[in-house]
């Protein structure tokens, strides 16, 4: 599709600006805006605490209580607050512009701007985990194929914040559950990004060049499936457009995760999403083709009666990858951490004295 960028970078009218944002006010306070919010609620609780020390040491008529313990933190206390109020106020002022470039963004190109969604349902790895789970925002292509692009975020049971970006396009039939995990986004000692893991049984080598870039996970007995899902061009696309996207099937969903947003002001960032997209989906018409023959064969071809739930389009082995428990990973981990160490003991104890 034709896109048009220049909503994203095109100078903001300031009157425009403020009646944008008194149409569609802020709820929730931007995530770059935490410092100072810190710096300020810091400030406020130091300028309570020196106005007290302050009032003790008038009390008492000790001019070193009040200069050490009043007068001195309540000025570093006020500096502290008004940083803090600051950098709240443009942490604000960046998210309303934020807002209006990508709400002016989606109405030049034909994109449904739907803003939050909480809790969104959808089947991919990284929804229905932990706690205050929230896309923002979500942008959808509703005619033709039906896309999704939304920044995604949730926090796990310790209080820490994982943060994704995500696309989501919607398939003309369920699929198995396919994850291809992208190496060149792993981490440092080569560990997926992804939150979960999978079985290595489940893994699948491909030919050519194809392992360089994706470690591809199948349920078992679905690797002939896998190749007729992912051929050659297929492959091709996904390394040339989404090397550093992992990208999953499951149900009749086709997603591309990545650890960072992918809803931004950069044009360069939605250049390079919609020629995925269009690369991926001129060639998703060829899977609804697909026929799982591990199903039982129905009795008859004839239609189902209305009101009757229509066969899985999927056996039941195939529509979820076996993950392996978090406490077995973390004791692996743990495992690795403890064995490091005692070999590192014995080495250190080894050495000529």
């Amino acid at each position: 599709m034709t896109l048009d960028t220049a909503p994203l970078t095109a100078p903001v009218n300031p009157a425009e600006l403020k009646e944008f944002t008194r149409r569609n006010p802020t709820r929730t306070g931007p995530d770059d805006g935490a410092l100072g919010n810190a710096m300020l609620l810091l400030g406020v609780g130091g300028t309570a605490f020196a106005l007290f020390a302050v009032f003790v040491g008038l009390v008492g008529e000790s001019l070193e209580v009040t200069l050490l313990w009043g007068v001195l933190p309540l000025l570093g206390a006020l500096l502290l607050a008004a940083g803090g109020w600051r950098l709240s106020g443009e942490a604000v002022e960046r998210h309303h512009v934020f807002k209006y470039r990508t709400d002016m963004f989606a109405r030049s190109n034909g994109l449904v701007n739907e803003w939050k969604e909480i809790d969104r349902d959808l089947p991919g790895v990284i929804f229905h985990r932990g706690k205050f789970r929230a896309a923002f925002p979500v942008l959808r292509r509703e005619s033709g194929r039906f896309v999704e692009f939304a920044n995604y975020r949730y926090s796990n049971q310790r209080g820490a914040t994982h943060h994704w970006g995500y696309v989501a396009i919607k398939l003309d039939t369920a699929l198995p559950n396919i994850v291809l995990d992208a190496l060149g986004n792993n981490g440092l000692w080569g560990q997926s990004n992804l939150p979960v893991t999978l079985g290595p049984e489940q893994r699948l080598s491909l030919e050519g060049a194809f392992d360089q870039y994706f470690a591809l996970y199948c349920p078992e007995g679905y690797e002939r499936d896998a190749l007729y899902l992912f051929t050659p061009d297929i492959m091709a696309r996904l390394i040339d457009h989404a090397a550093q996207l992992d990208v999953e099937i499951v149900d009749d969903w086709f997603f591309l995760y990545a650890k960072r947003p992918l809803v931004t002001t950069d044009p360069a960032t939605w250049t390079w999403l919609m020629t995925t997209v269009d690369a991926v989906t001129q060639k998703l018409d060829r899977w609804t083709r697909w026929r799982d023959d591990k199903l039982p064969e129905t009795a008859s071809d004839e239609p189902l009666p209305p009101l009757i739930t229509p066969p899985p389009a999927v056996a039941a082995g195939g529509r979820r990858l076996r993950q392996k428990r978090e406490l077995v990973k973390g004791l692996l981990i743990l495992a690795a951490f403890v064995g490091a160490y005692v070999l590192a003991l014995v080495f250190l104890f080894s050495l000529p004295r």
